[in-house]
């Protein structure tokens, strides 16, 4: 089964930096894609970057893009998300997430979930 393991995630200031890393031990060909969402308390998990293994095509939120980077490694099963210039309201658990879609934007899109890593971000 498909396996998704986030790190990377922590306390960091406003104007800060995280980069968050998810390693995927069980991928298959209908895993086609990875991506990132994440949730705050009392509000939906909501998509934040995505990325397809075949091409590395890309696709980000209005809210992260120009501060948030999505990038994979094949030969690892690994994709990272680098967040620079990081604001109050970037705090969430992000999820790692894979599907089968060319790109997975949507929750109903997503097959796999990580187990969660908290980023908050202090003002």
């Amino acid at each position: 089964q498909v396996h998704l393991v986030e790190s990377g995630g922590g306390l960091v200031q406003a104007g800060g930096s995280l980069r968050l890393s998810c390693a995927d031990s069980g991928r298959t060909f209908s895993t086609n894609a990875m991506g990132w969402f994440r949730q705050a308390p009392g509000k939906e998990r909501e998509f934040v970057a995505t990325i397809s293994w075949a091409r590395g095509s890309t696709m980000y939120a209005d809210s992260v893009k120009g501060r948030f980077t999505i990038s994979r490694d094949s030969a690892k099963n690994t994709v990272n998300l680098q967040m620079n210039s990081l604001k109050p309201e970037d705090t969430a658990v992000y999820y790692c997430a894979a599907g089968r879609p060319w790109l997975v934007s949507v929750v109903s899109a997503v097959d796999y979930w990580g187990q969660g890593t908290q980023v908050t971000v202090s003002s």
